[in-house]
């Protein structure tokens, strides 16, 4: 285990070149050892290109890449030791049997104690009642499943995970999502999606990807911060108001009824003050305000928005 290292995972000006198309553009960041970062961007964007470098799957055309303080380039056979990856595309070999394909994978990986090692992992990714069929055979959730401890089967200290949750039901995703956070604690978690509720969950930090370039590195909050532009307060009033009357507060912009007497009132500044004012003009209880957050969603939205 390579868990001196305080930085586990140190991407500097990466740029990757397909013919004239930058898929990566001058990207930089760090990630430290035991951080769940989440990697996020829309299609097309470079995310997967980026894992696939620090994974050592292709290189980079510019820049420097290392992995628990070994690059990527020099010294990739060392740096795959350290790594454990499950791919957007989960490669699996359909016709081999769940514990046949994962004592393949220990061997190449040369894993000591081979055979507790599988059942650990069949146990840990909640695979016991197939581990007895053919991979073609299993759910597209239980696939996954596979996928992960084909990952983790060589206790790697790094795990980049390109949609771990993809194809999961409800309740798998509770479990998958509990399972990388108890990954986290122990080790490295770099993870693609595209559900912003898992981020939000089990990310200690978010980087945002748009069109190659690094937009955004900050925890799910400040990121929410820095791209709000406008203060948004649920109000509920003892009774019901006509919005008419609210839209006359001074430097209210917009208002929208979410229930009978609950509102939320959008304006430019915090106006809970002019609010209880109005209220109290109109002989009415304000049973309650509350400020409302942008969604991580709603800062993606503006941060990766077409120009």
């Amino acid at each position: 285990m390579i868990k001196s290292y305080v930085v586990s995972i140190s991407v500097k000006g990466v740029t990757k070149l397909y013919g004239e198309q930058k898929a990566l553009d001058d990207v930089s960041f760090e990630i430290n050892s035991g951080e769940i970062v989440g990697f996020l961007g829309p299609n097309g964007a470079g995310k997967s290109t980026m894992m696939k470098i620090i994974t050592c799957f292709i290189p980079q055309s510019a820049g420097e890449v290392k992995v628990c303080g070994i690059d990527v380039v020099t010294d990739s056979m060392n740096v795959r030791k350290s790594v454990g990856y499950l791919p957007e595309h989960n490669p699996l070999y359909h016709d081999m049997y769940v514990k046949e394909y994962l004592g393949f994978i220990a061997g190449l990986h040369k894993v000591k104690n081979k055979k507790s090692r599988i059942s650990e992992m069949i146990e840990l990714v909640g695979l016991t009642r197939e581990q007895h069929k053919k991979i073609g055979q299993l759910s597209k959730g239980y696939r996954q499943r596979v996928g992960l401890a084909q990952a983790m089967i060589h206790n790697p200290d790094v795990l980049i995970l390109d949609e771990p949750t993809s194809g999961l039901d409800p309740n798998q995703l509770v479990e998958i999502r509990a399972l990388i956070q108890q990954l986290g604690k122990e080790k490295t978690v770099m993870l693609s999606t595209h559900i912003m509720q898992e981020v939000e969950a089990i990310c200690d930090r978010v980087m945002i990807l748009n069109r190659g370039k690094l937009v955004a590195n900050n925890t799910s909050q400040g990121i929410q911060q820095s791209t709000s532009k406008k203060e948004l307060v649920k109000v509920e009033f003892d009774q019901e108001i006509n919005l008419s009357e609210i839209e006359k507060i001074d430097g209210v912009l917009t208002v929208k009824r979410l229930d009978g007497k609950v509102c939320l009132v959008e304006s430019q500044t915090d106006i809970r003050r002019r609010i209880a004012e109005f209220a109290k003009s109109k002989d009415v209880l304000v049973l309650g305000m509350q400020i409302q957050e942008q969604s991580l969603e709603e800062a993606f939205k503006q941060l990766t928005r077409p120009t």
